[in-house]
């Protein structure tokens, strides 16, 4: 797709060139607009307003754009949700396109005239889709109940597979893995393959609020192996808001393990929220958390490519100087209890004399 639209005020010699909107409206939908990506629609809109009624005004150019970045919303029941939207496809994409930063909040909770603070919702929709060096090879949508007791009380987890829906990644040989990086002598492992060579999105939406969000940074932030097993979960995590003063992470983790004839097999995909320290959320403070995003975090443009990994790493220093912190703080109580102790033994051993409290 173009990257770039170009509008010239004026031709050669400084004359002056036919105004954009003197092409005819056919000619500019089907030679022009349907051959642009996203982010260049939404700089062609604002670029004049007759661009802009062309662009905002047709719902099929960004259905057909929506649906071909993220086939998982194809399914009927997923498009209608998505046609009660306040601008249908093009909601969504704003919505879940751009990257989001949870240091850019938007303070108003009254959106299009509705307060989300007094609206609930009874289910969440997963949008899913996973890619291969650019390639889809894992699409689906699943609906979750939030009005349940198991939602409100239990650990938050969305899981989209069953173990007979695992499925299969087909790998280069570890002697034909490319060679990355400026040492010529070292090779990918097929764990970093994978790592680098995946792309997921997790988009979830909320019918009843009609938003839709993102919780995927896009590529891979780490990826952590299971000694044990031999498996390896890759994540994809967004960093948001949470009820309190501190943010918390969504993380998506796909586990997979290396087969016997070299294939990777991937049998789980799931998202969960966790705090700080690591403890999972359950379903009631995630939904709030999950609903404040959708409303409430900017999005930004990935601009230099790395998807959302910078933002995680940020959370994960400021994760570890919490820890180093609560460290610090659990050490001079402990000093304190020995000295108390200590005191306490003095005065057993001589009942007469005075321990300094």
């Amino acid at each position: 797709m173009a990257s770039s639209i170009l509008i010239s005020p004026s031709g050669p010699g400084g004359a002056s060139s036919p105004a954009i909107s003197t092409v005819h409206s056919d000619i500019m939908y089907t030679h022009i607009l349907t051959h642009l990506d996203g982010l260049t629609l939404v700089s062609a809109a604002c670029a004049s307003s007759h661009l802009n009624s062309l662009v905002t005004e047709d719902n099929k150019i960004w259905r057909d754009l929506t649906s071909s970045m993220w086939p998982s919303i194809n399914d009927p029941r997923v498009q209608n949700v998505i046609s009660t939207f306040s601008s249908g496809h093009r909601s969504l994409f704003y919505d879940s396109f751009p990257l989001l930063d949870y240091r850019q909040i938007i303070s108003n909770n009254k959106i299009n005239g509705c307060d989300y603070n007094n609206s609930s919702s009874d289910k969440l929709i997963s949008a899913v889709d996973i890619f291969y060096k650019g390639e889809l090879i894992f699409s689906k949508f699943k609906e979750t109940e939030t009005i349940t007791c198991g939602f409100n009380c239990c650990p938050f987890r969305v899981e989209l597979l069953d173990p007979k829906d695992s499925f299969q990644i087909e790998i280069p040989d570890p002697d034909h893995i490319e060679v990355t990086g400026s040492d010529e002598y070292h090779k990918d492992t097929w764990q970093e393959y994978l790592l680098r060579s995946l792309t997921l999105s997790w988009i979830l939406i909320d019918p009843t609020r009609k938003r839709a969000v993102n919780l995927s940074s896009g590529k891979a932030v780490c990826e952590v192996e299971k000694w044990l097993t031999g498996e390896v979960h890759v994540k994809f995590a967004v960093v948001v808001p949470g009820t309190a003063t501190e943010v918390v992470e969504c993380a998506v983790m796909v586990t997979c393990g290396l087969g016997s004839e070299g294939k990777v097999r991937v049998r789980e995909v799931s998202l969960g929220v966790e705090d700080m320290k690591g403890n999972n959320l359950n379903g009631k403070d995630s939904l709030v958390i999950l609903q404040g995003a959708m409303e409430r975090v900017k999005r930004v443009r990935d601009k230099k490519g790395g998807g959302g990994k910078e933002r995680y790493e940020e959370f994960v220093k400021q994760k570890r100087e919490k820890e180093i912190k609560e460290a610090g703080r659990g050490d001079n109580i402990g000093r304190y209890l020995d000295q108390f102790l200590l005191n306490i033994g003095h005065l057993n051993r001589n009942p007469g004399t005075d321990a300094g409290f």
